[in-house]
């Protein structure tokens, strides 16, 4: 009986001026900054559709939140794409699950002949805010980012990251240390074959026109099945490692780089293979690849919660499922069905839990084989060195069974700039009861209880913490999503939690309508 979500994905308007907003509740004056959103906007053009959610055009949304009040604005990224589209009122560029179809202006033997040309990379940068050298960019997956300006959203600079290193892309999830080095991941597709490689860049600019300069690529890795690579939405870093989660979520390249001559869209060249492990790879933020592999049962991850180092072990917490079908059924004839038909569509897709692997950092020839090395304390993982250079490791739940009645847990979030690559103790998430997050929750990893915030017919968004400047536990501070209700005309609002009580301390109403998006980040006023 789930409630048609059929508003979340509709094409709206921008709204380029920054409007009022209405607070019920009180945000706390402390809190001032942007919280800035990325996510599809625009399903159609003219008579042509997209087929997948993750095709839409991006569109990104400002809420800043001063002294209490909070103003809404949203532009379209000025993409390329966005432009081209836009000019011909029809799809002109390619997405994800959307092939756009030959120009009918040129003749026969011209439409024919772009058969042959390989798809073009789209800058529909779609998926996430991100931070190089001090600078906001949106990103998506391909060799396309583009600079925006935090404070109007304006699209400001479209930047190739094949211009600076051999990568044909990069996810829309890096990593940071405290300094402001970024590490991120692509792969390459050349001479050598399909390479995963391990990006980091500098955190300062050498001037003041820097982009990507100085980007380099630290270690390369040979995937398992050469023709066959595996996708990945992120990794995971510890303190002195990056971890490459290498699942059976494949990318046929022969189908990839012949779609356009089948009529298909890219995404017909991603399938889930569950015959194959999923395998850790281990990197030293030096660059040196760990020969030791950490294999597991086939699971599919979008996203990493948090990785650290303790008493010889690196602990690797991430939102897992036990099947990798899920990007092939969110389109968007999916997401817009209702009845029956949408109940059919959400009991299809896997439930996804958080789960920790526990990883040994010392295995030797020396090590023994067949027994547990996990000597954690009150740990239920396991990890058995089976052979030379191989381990196999088995998770624990990070949740009770009470996450069940939620729908499992997605859109990790942690106390970042606190946590990251460090022993934590909570993190916030999406509880998925839908096709897309329908609760809050907050997961206390001492004794693995939730706290929630629910109302039946409100659609949260990514939850992002936000430490208050003086606080001193870990959950010191706000959680801010923005909620959506698909049954209300522009009942939209931006909910504001006590971090810690899980409480709501006042939302802001903004009498637009916003489709559901993805990923964001909150800009701290300086």
């Amino acid at each position: 009986g789930l409630e048609t979500i059929e508003a979340l994905v509709r094409s709206v308007e921008e709204t380029p001026e920054p409007i009022s907003t209405q607070v019920q509740g009180t945000i706390p004056s402390w809190v001032s900054g942007n919280l800035l959103r990325n996510g599809p906007g625009k399903f159609e053009f003219g008579n042509t559709h997209y087929n997948h959610w993750f095709d839409g055009m991006a569109m990104l949304h400002q809420f800043k939140i001063h002294s209490g009040q909070v103003t809404y604005m949203s532009r379209f990224l000025q993409s390329d794409a966005y432009r081209m589209n836009s000019e011909r009122d029809r799809i002109v560029m390619s997405e994800f699950g959307t092939l756009a179809m030959p120009d009918p202006c040129k003749n026969f033997f011209q439409r024919f002949l772009s058969r042959f040309e390989m798809i073009k990379p789209t800058d529909n940068a779609s998926v996430s805010f991100v931070k190089y050298k001090g600078d906001y960019y949106v990103s998506t997956e391909t060799n396309f980012i583009h600079k925006v300006n935090p404070d109007n959203l304006q699209t400001l600079e479209k930047v190739d990251w094949s211009k600076f290193i051999a990568v044909n892309g990069a996810t829309a999830h890096p990593h940071y240390d405290p300094d402001g080095t970024a590490y991120n991941m692509g792969n390459s597709y050349g001479s050598k074959g399909a390479l995963y490689n391990i990006i980091r860049v500098p955190p300062e600019k050498t001037e003041a026109s820097d982009t990507l300069h100085g980007a380099k690529v630290l270690c390369s890795i040979v995937p398992t099945d050469k023709s066959h690579p595996s996708y990945y939405h992120s990794f995971a870093m510890s303190e002195n490692y990056v971890v490459f989660i290498e699942q059976p979520i494949k990318m046929d390249l022969l189908k990839i780089v012949t779609c356009k001559l089948r009529g298909k869209a890219l995404s017909e060249g991603i399938y889930w293979d569950p015959k194959q492990e999923t395998i850790f790879h281990l990197i030293d933020k030096p660059g040196e690849l760990s020969s030791v592999k950490y294999h597991t049962k086939a699971i599919s991850t979008f996203h990493q919660i948090n990785a650290f180092e303790e008493d010889g072990f690196l602990m690797l917490d991430m939102c897992c499922a036990d099947d990798g079908q899920a990007i092939n059924n969110y389109l968007i004839q999916n997401l817009r069905k209702s009845g029956d038909a949408l109940d059919e569509v959400y009991n299809t897709l896997c439930r996804v839990f958080p789960r920790r692997f526990v990883l040994p950092l010392h295995v030797t020839s020396e090590t023994l084989t067949g027994q547990n090395l996990n000597t954690r304390a009150s740990s239920q993982a396991t990890c058995v060195h089976v052979s030379k250079d191989k381990v196999f490791c088995q998770h624990e739940d990070l949740h009770g069974d009470d996450l069940h009645e939620y729908g499992g847990l997605e859109f990790p979030q942690i106390n970042y700039n606190r946590c990251n690559t460090r022993p934590y103790r909570y993190f916030y998430g999406c509880g998925f009861r839908h096709l897309v997050g329908d609760s809050l929750l907050k997961m206390d990893l001492k004794d693995k209880t939730l706290k929630v915030w629910y109302q039946k017919g409100f659609f949260p968004s990514e939850p992002v913490f936000v430490a208050s400047p003086d606080g001193v536990e870990e959950d010191d501070g706000v959680v801010l999503s923005v909620v959506l209700t698909p049954s209300q005309d522009k009942g939209t609002f931006l909910l504001v939690l006590d971090a810690q009580t899980f409480e709501e301390l006042g939302r802001a109403n903004v009498p637009v309508n916003i489709p559901y998006g993805f990923h964001g980040a909150f800009k701290a006023s300086t």
